[in-house]
């Protein structure tokens, strides 16, 4: 198109003239827009690399979220342990070992995810020794969770109202979960507490044994400061001593405080005991009564320092670990004239002010005991009898 201008110097647009073509330069193909020159600064090296990295970062960025996504649905999916059982974690036991020993026991199924896991979670050095009871198919977080809160198994130790030293320490010895050594000096006699301990694995066995004694000696001078004044007992030891014969006396709570009462009155009185749990320590001491050994008329006369039969007031000991009620009942005892007690054959006992009454009530615990023992004897004739029948019929 040509460009002219007209008469005020303005330009005008007029179309530019055809010009022919021949057909061999119609066919011709035309030259298209050339590329545009490609710029030093992209064919430098440092933005091939930089390129690179960029794609690395993207494919690490989405290799990591893939690796998350699916290691966050193994930490917190069912685990492999079909079974509740206890995982024992052992004093500064680091992570990693942790993590192995409960994939090698199978509670997880990868060490690795493990760690990971704990670490993503900030619990890292959290997890605390102690045995722990892993619920069947708890996941990687459950176990994690569980691990972090020290909730270990507690297991128990029971010392009863009215054993030995002895035979409590044999207790304390026995205990499976229990570990070290006992104790060089052993407690005297009376000063361990009847209470059930909770502990978890590992414990000491000089921790159990100090702690049932210093419980005891914070319950006995608890219930002694509180004790009636007129007590014919000299000092705390006699107290004790005197409740550990309360305790041999008698299982009932209900009867504890009428028995102390009978005791108290007979030491004011200058009445020797009479209390026949004294004479079996006497003989045995702590180790206690063999079960298939009687009591002889010749041991209430046999002499020794604890036989409240031939000595005057109290043992120089206690006999047994007394309980918190017989602490208390001979702290506050019954305010009665009675003197004496028998057993009435039902497991208590039937308390008498004079010996006459007393002779009696001794008198129909012994036709009681008559016929028990006939009543034994028939049953046992009758099973011979009948086994003898059966016996014959067989052949």
């Amino acid at each position: 198109m040509n460009v002219d201008h007209d008469e005020f110097g303005q330009r005008s647009m007029r179309p530019s003239p055809i010009v022919p073509k021949t057909a061999n330069e119609a066919l011709r193909p035309e030259l298209g827009t050339p590329p545009p020159k490609r710029s030093r600064a992209a064919r430098s090296q440092v933005v091939v690399f930089l390129n690179f990295v960029v794609s690395a970062i993207v494919l690490a960025f989405i290799a990591g979220g893939v690796a998350l996504y699916f290691g966050k649905q193994a930490f917190e999916a069912p685990g492999p342990s079909a079974t509740t059982s206890t995982f024992l974690i052992r004093p500064n036991t680091g992570g990693v070992e942790i993590a192995d020993q409960l994939e090698r026991n199978g509670f997880i199924t990868d060490s690795k995810i493990f760690q990971l896991g704990v670490r993503a979670y900030g619990n890292e050095g959290s997890l605390k020794a102690g045995e722990y009871e892993i619920v069947a198919h708890s996941s990687m977080h459950d176990i994690m969770d569980l691990l972090r809160s020290g909730k270990s198994v507690l297991y128990s130790l029971t010392i009863p109202e009215g054993i030995t030293v002895t035979q409590a320490l044999q207790r304390i010895a026995e205990h499976e979960a229990l570990v070290g050594d006992m104790p060089a000096e052993v407690p005297v006699e009376g000063s361990m507490i009847a209470d059930t301990q909770r502990f978890t694995r590992g414990a000491q066995r000089k921790d159990i044994v100090a702690k049932l004694v210093a419980d005891q000696k914070k319950l006995v001078e608890s219930i002694w400061a509180k004790r009636d004044t007129d007590l014919p007992i000299a000092d705390i030891n006699e107290f004790v001593t005197l409740a550990s014969i309360v305790e041999k006396e008698t299982g009932r709570r209900d009867e504890r405080s009428r028995v102390a009462g009978v005791f108290v009155n007979r030491l004011k009185k200058g009445m020797r005991l009479q209390s026949d749990p004294t004479i079996i320590y006497g003989l045995f001491g702590g180790e206690g009564k063999p079960s298939d050994r009687p009591i002889y008329k010749s041991d209430i006369e046999k002499p020794t320092a604890y036989n409240t039969y031939v000595i005057n007031g109290l043992p120089p000991t206690p006999i047994a670990n007394p309980g918190r009620a017989s602490l208390e009942a001979v702290a506050s005892p019954s305010r009665t004239n009675e003197l004496y007690f028998v057993a009435d054959g039902t497991g208590g006992h039937v308390f008498a002010e004079t010996l006459d009454e007393h002779n009696e009530n001794v008198a129909r615990y012994r036709e009681f005991e008559k016929k028990q023992a006939e009543a034994a004897a028939k049953a046992a004739q009758d099973a011979g009898t009948t086994g003898g029948t059966d016996t014959n019929s067989t052949e």
